[in-house]
């Protein structure tokens, strides 16, 4: 018999690609679908599978539409992957970051609780629960936290909270630690899709530079795509656990614009800006993972380079670019 799954934040970059992979695999798959004002299915289009998923209403804010959405899907596995998600915005909104990222993990893990403990469980854990970490130049699954964030407290929350209710409850939940991972799906407001997006603007014609912060911040980049198959294998050992999954190599963001700039013949030092007001209260200034746990015991290893990952997400973004200059011309 096929499995069942049920994933929070299937709308997102992390949703739509791992509800991807479980459809290849057969499952069927729901997603829980808060209801908002902006379009928010556009990614599971993209894939092509927005037909293939059943959407749940609910709110990781709302325990009680969690619990009707387990009962609905009475799921095998369900992967946690909603939140308010970006790390600038947790600055300006702290109690919602709090609430949807911290207790929401919560709110799904009383749900499994509640309706059956049997269901596994992914926590969408985050290296930002390390944050400044001088001292410990490469994070792995034993490297202590030091969160710089509301977005990495709130996480760390959601991550001890799985650890407690697997101790607690005989839960089986995995926290997978990952690190930066991006993609043509990711929004616009993370550093990697803002350059790519900008450098495709800015190749053009239709954007004259792009204001950055901290351009020498480092972080471990991989491909979203790749990170959503550790997820799986997580859920199919036959003991929980908490992993660390990343490339084990560190890039500036000052690199990155380079190798986005370079893939359209430009030079990134003409048109990168630095504007104080990008700059967070808290910096974390170097972020670079060791998956060697993740690589012996699930088999998992990252695929892909930054350099393919960036022209990949600028192949996407000059096609984006370019349909909006041809729906103009035709207005």
């Amino acid at each position: 018999m096929s499995k069942t799954a049920l994933i929070t934040g299937i709308t997102g970059q992390d949703g739509a690609y791992l509800a991807q992979l479980l459809l290849s695999k057969g499952y069927q798959v729901y997603g829980l679908l808060a209801r908002r004002a902006t379009r928010t299915t556009w990614r599971l289009a993209y894939l092509g599978i927005l037909d293939q998923v059943t959407l749940l209403e609910g709110d990781l804010t709302d325990v009680t539409s969690i619990i009707r959405a387990v009962e609905t899907a009475q799921p095998d596995e369900f992967y946690n992957l909603g939140a308010q998600s970006f790390v600038g915005t947790s600055w300006q909104q702290p109690q919602l970051t709090a609430q949807s990222t911290g207790l929401g993990a919560l709110n799904c893990l009383e749900a499994i609780r509640i309706v059956n403990p049997k269901i596994r469980y992914y926590q969408a854990s985050t290296s930002e629960m390390f944050g400044g970490m001088a001292e410990h130049p490469i994070q792995s699954e034993e490297t202590p936290f030091h969160p710089r964030s509301p977005y990495g407290v709130s996480k760390l929350f959601a991550h001890w909270m799985t650890i407690n209710y697997r101790e607690s409850y005989d839960i089986f939940g995995c926290c997978g630690i990952l690190f930066n991972h991006e993609s043509p799906l990711r929004g616009i407001e993370f550093v990697t899709r803002k350059v790519t997006d900008a450098v495709a603007r800015i190749h053009l014609g239709v954007q004259d530079n792009l204001h950055l912060g901290n351009i020498d911040a480092k972080r471990d980049w991989g491909f979203a795509g790749d990170y959503v198959d550790a997820m799986w294998r997580m859920l199919q050992q036959d003991a929980p656990d908490t992993y660390v999954v990343a490339t084990g190599k560190t890039t500036t963001v000052r690199e990155m614009c380079r190798i986005a700039f370079e893939y359209v013949g430009l030079d990134y030092e003409k048109y990168v800006v630095i504007d104080s007001k990008f700059y967070r209260p808290a910096e974390v200034d170097v972020l670079v993972g060791k998956p060697d746990k993740a690589e012996e015991k699930l088999g998992w290893k990252a695929q892909t380079d930054l350099t393919q990952l960036i022209h990949m997400m600028m192949d996407a973004d000059l096609e984006r670019v370019q349909a909006e200059l041809r729906l103009k011309e035709l207005k």
